[in-house]
């Protein structure tokens, strides 16, 4: 039995139109490919594609999920979407974004890369100064909802999420 795939935007824009047959993507695609080639958007257009929204439940999954591992700063509403539809359904997930990659390892859903190399271990993130460097551990508990964490306590420069090393 094969598996649903849900597919990212870089399988629609680089995938043999076969390749795409019967997949699941969700609207705001649309418009990301329309952004790199309305011609490609055209050509998706026919290739069979279940253009589906995730419901309400499996997006508060997927954005808890991504909130609880300190990925979720680094992700558009699109790519939340397309990992809640990966939750909801139960489906492999075909991403070249290692932010969902390692979502998808966390949570124990199969995923496969699309053109480059996947990532090979679970990501961990920590929250650093882009300044000073300061890596700011008091605040490692608490993971932002949004993109801005705030200040550095020592120098003022923004603080950013950063992949541990």
């Amino acid at each position: 039995m094969q598996t649903d795939k849900v597919l990212d935007t870089a399988a629609l824009i680089s995938w043999p139109l076969v390749e795409l047959n019967g997949g699941m993507a969700v609207e705001g695609q649309i418009e990301e490919v329309r952004r790199v080639s309305e011609a490609r958007l055209i050509d998706v257009d026919a290739a069979n594609l279940k253009w589906i929204e995730p419901s309400e439940i499996s997006i508060e999954k997927a954005t808890s999920l991504a909130t609880s591992s300190g990925d979720l700063v680094g992700l558009s509403d699109v790519d939340l979407r397309l990992l809640a539809l990966t939750l909801e359904k139960n489906a492999r997930l075909h991403t070249d974004d290692y932010r969902l990659q390692n979502l998808c390892e966390i949570s124990g859903l199969s995923w496969s890369s699309v053109e480059l190399p996947g990532i090979s271990q679970v990501w961990s993130w920590e929250i650093r100064c882009e300044g000073c460097g300061e890596i700011h551990e008091h605040l490692q508990g608490i993971i932002p909802a949004s993109k801005e964490i705030g200040n550095c306590r020592y120098c003022g420069s923004k603080l950013r999420m950063r992949r541990k090393r």
